[in-house]
């Protein structure tokens, strides 16, 4: 009979453990995320706004698109638009302190914009001039400044205040947005085939989010965050304070 009650006693000192520490863990996670993603009511809105638009418009698109076009097709305009934007990463390899990186840049650019006809093929990564992935959000970070609150953009999805201020420095340097050799229609129809195209090439990664996620909105957010921090630093980030 003691035995019994000496047993019945550790298990619940052992349950009201596992409950006090769980609790300790929500209160740790929901404190985190009020940091981070204080605006999370209306960004799970526009979130939800961007896959109703992704559903019914964008990927249908880029389904009917990737089954009329042969793939090769689909690799020479993916090859294409990312020559042209080899421009832009060299100038963030330059702003970061990166020169080595730059003139690997500008190399792909001139090798992939003549033997690579235009950039329909990537020659460069054959040898050896491996793609670069830099834009000015990347570059804010890099010079210290810190990411802001997570937010959501409506159709460019998952992003912080400091990578929107990038994005907006992005638009305004794109070739292809601000060219003056193509007029306005010319520019929708190319810019449009950039996001139907660059959405094609992520049907199959966006079937495995689905697969994966429960929550998909915090996964994206999560990854994102993880995912910049990364870049930002070369794929070697320090460890967060909360880690020390």
């Amino acid at each position: 009979m003691l035995n019994f009650l000496k047993q019945t006693v550790l298990k619940k000192i052992m349950m009201l453990s596992i409950i006090l520490m769980t609790g300790c863990a929500t209160t740790a996670q929901n404190e985190r995320v009020a940091k981070i993603d204080p605006f999370e009511p209306m960004n799970r809105a526009v979130f939800t706004f961007n896959e109703k638009a992704d559903d019914y418009v964008i990927k249908p698109l880029a389904e009917a698109y990737k089954f009329v076009l042969p793939e090769f097709v689909r690799t020479g305009v993916t090859n294409f638009f990312s020559n042209i934007n080899d421009v832009l990463i060299a100038a963030n390899n330059l702003l970061q302190g990166k020169p080595t990186d730059a003139a690997s840049d500008i190399g792909r650019f001139l090798i992939n914009s003549t033997i690579g006809v235009l950039g329909l093929f990537d020659v460069a990564t054959d040898m050896g001039l491996d793609k670069n992935r830099e834009d000015f959000g990347q570059t804010l970070g890099v010079w210290g400044i810190s990411d802001g609150p997570y937010v959501v953009l409506p159709f460019f999805g998952a992003s912080n205040i400091r990578d929107t201020v990038g994005l907006v420095v992005d638009i305004e340097t794109d070739f292809m947005i601000n060219t003056n050799k193509l007029n306005s229609d010319e520019k929708i129809a190319v810019n449009a085939l950039r996001v139907i195209n660059r959405r094609a090439d992520l049907l199959d990664a966006g079937q495995l989010l689905e697969d994966a996620a429960f929550d998909k909105y915090s996964f994206v957010r999560d990854g994102y965050l993880q995912r910049r921090r990364s870049q930002i630093y070369d794929g070697n980030p320090p460890p967060l304070k909360e880690e020390d």
